[in-house]
């Protein structure tokens, strides 16, 4: 009998963890399917065949996207004659809307049914993509559950799976253990920076971070931690932190313990997106930070229609979490909110209190099973099935 072959396509840091997971929850339920596609280490750990390398297709901003352009055309075509070669049964995109939404419309033109996991935020920007979403997938599954409302709305077969997240973030070391290996002192307050997962969000976000740090460090005892995304390279970053940093504080580098660094620290910093939520789920009291190049950010004021930056403050409805954007984010900004949490620990307690309402909107776990229930749904020919968790 014939494998069954399937691609899925993940462009981000938190989509390649996402396909990686999907790809063994598949395989535990089809056998040794053949999967193949574009996404990073955690995928190809997951025996996918990485066909483009999503670190070749990612991009941050909307300026920036134009001197990318030839590579990602160049991946996209290379994606579809792989395509043309396997005649996958079935495709799972996930997230990664610019890329994916275009790649669906082809997928559709060759008779391969789409599975589309994580939605794009159609309800911060770009909204009339909805119609596209209608017209190119066979369901929609979101993570968030105020989402699945839009697409029932739309006529969209969709199914809320949960955030999966809340089963991936785990710690694996004990506080001594932790700055053990972060060869810091327990006993010190201790400030985690998470300056994002690609190069050019760390160039934006981390020299204010270190900038801040050195003001708080005058007058206070305190060290920080910089949590290295799995997407990033050790040596890199710390030839970055050398190169942008001339203070006297503390400053170490971890990699392979961002939860643990968010379990264990007393207030964190952290770049806004998928990196938010991972805090949440740890209840780390937190300052959101986000800076992109000034084009983006002029051409962005005029395409996102949101109260919040944030997906914590989003899904709260309120501002739970303190957010620096761009022009707010700013060393002194910066180190007065961090020196207001670390100087009133019923702030802190307050904000871990809602942190913990948001987490309990973000499902009760098993996302990734239920989504790969979803697929074979649909791959069996159940795809128009409406349900919810």
């Amino acid at each position: 009998m014939p494998k069954t072959c399937l691609m899925i396509v993940a462009g981000e840091r938190s989509g390649d963890v996402y396909g990686a997971e999907l790809a063994a929850a598949l395989r535990s339920r089809l056998g040794d399917a053949e999967i193949f596609g574009c996404g990073g280490e955690a995928m190809r750990r997951a025996g996918v065949h990485t066909v483009v390398d999503a670190h070749n297709v990612t991009m941050v901003g909307i300026a920036e996207i134009l001197s990318g352009l030839p590579r990602v055309y160049r991946a996209f075509h290379a994606l579809l004659a792989e395509v043309d070669r396997r005649r996958p049964r079935l495709a799972v995109l996930i997230d990664f809307p610019d890329f994916n939404l275009r790649l669906a419309r082809k997928l559709k033109r060759r008779g391969i049914p789409v599975v589309y996991f994580v939605s794009p935020q159609i309800w911060a920007w770009r909204k009339g993509r909805i119609k596209q979403l209608k017209a190119n997938i066979s369901k929609m599954l979101c993570i968030f559950e105020f989402e699945e409302k839009i697409y029932r709305e739309a006529a969209i077969p969709v199914e809320y799976v949960g955030h999966p997240m809340v089963d991936l973030v785990r710690t694996h070391l004990s506080r001594e253990e932790f700055f053990a290996k972060a060869d810091l002192d327990p006993a010190i307050p201790t400030v985690a920076l998470l300056p994002g997962s690609r190069r050019k969000e760390v160039a934006y976000n981390l020299p204010p971070m270190l900038d801040a740090a050195t003001r708080m460090t005058v007058s206070r005892n305190l060290q920080f931690v910089v949590a290295v995304a799995p997407t990033l390279d050790s040596v890199w970053m710390e030839s970055t932190l050398l190169e942008c940093y001339i203070g006297r504080a503390t400053v170490r580098t971890v990699k392979q313990a961002t939860y643990d660094a968010l379990q264990h620290c007393d207030v964190a910093v952290v770049a806004s997106g998928t990196a938010t939520i991972e805090a949440t789920l740890r209840e780390r009291p937190m300052v959101v930070v986000y800076r992109v190049s000034p084009l983006t950010w002029l051409i962005g004021k005029f395409l996102v229609d949101v109260p919040f930056y944030s997906m914590v403050n989003l899904l709260a409805g309120k501002p739970v979490v303190p957010e620096l954007i761009q022009h707010d984010f700013s060393a002194p900004n910066l180190a007065s909110q961090l020196e207001y949490l670390l100087d009133h620990s019923e702030a802190r307690a307050r904000m871990a209190e809602e942190l913990r309402s948001v987490k309990a909107r973000l499902g009760p776990g098993g996302a990734i099973s239920r989504a790969a229930e979803a697929v074979l749904g649909v791959l069996r020919g159940g795809g128009a099935t409406l349900s919810t968790l």
